[in-house]
């Protein structure tokens, strides 16, 4: 096997709201760090005992401007992508950083989705969430204009 794997997936909450910036061609570039918790019970003194680590990840293009548009501190989110350590030198110091470069990315919580008014994909098209009309919402197709070909 020639090549390597190079996958990350997480599941944690925002640690701070993402911040977006632009690159000169316009292209979005959304920075936040999510933390993913693990607990366990100490085998010697019984007590439950957690570590949590913080992780930084980096969306770009069309997922960074949905990151930074979306995304708040605190919220839950699935985050796919790979890893990428990038290096540079401080003070006679080299300095090291590993970020996810993420691919994929998934708001998990209704907090992150419904609330904030980040589409679901569920709303109806002609009432939003307080009854009333709803501009660009998306809509779910009447079950007679689905047309499916696969044969099972």
């Amino acid at each position: 096997m020639a090549r390597g794997i190079n996958k990350v997936i997480l599941i944690g909450n925002l640690g701070r709201d993402p911040e977006t910036r632009y690159t000169q061609g316009g292209s979005a570039v959304t920075n936040f760090s999510v933390a993913t918790s693990e607990s366990w019970k100490d085998r010697q003194s019984g007590e439950q005992q957690e570590r949590t680590e913080w992780h930084n990840v980096v969306c770009f293009a069309r997922l960074a401007e949905i990151a930074g548009e979306y995304l708040r501190k605190g919220s839950k989110v699935y985050i796919e992508g790979s890893l990428r350590t990038s290096s540079w030198e401080q003070d006679g110091q080299k300095k090291y950083r590993t970020e996810i470069m993420a691919r994929d990315l998934q708001m998990l919580d209704s907090r992150g989705s419904a609330d904030s008014g980040a589409p679901t994909g569920f709303e109806r098209s002609d009432q939003g969430s307080q009854g009333g009309p709803r501009e660009n919402a998306p809509t779910l197709s009447d079950a007679d204009d689905f047309d499916d070909d696969i044969p099972f």
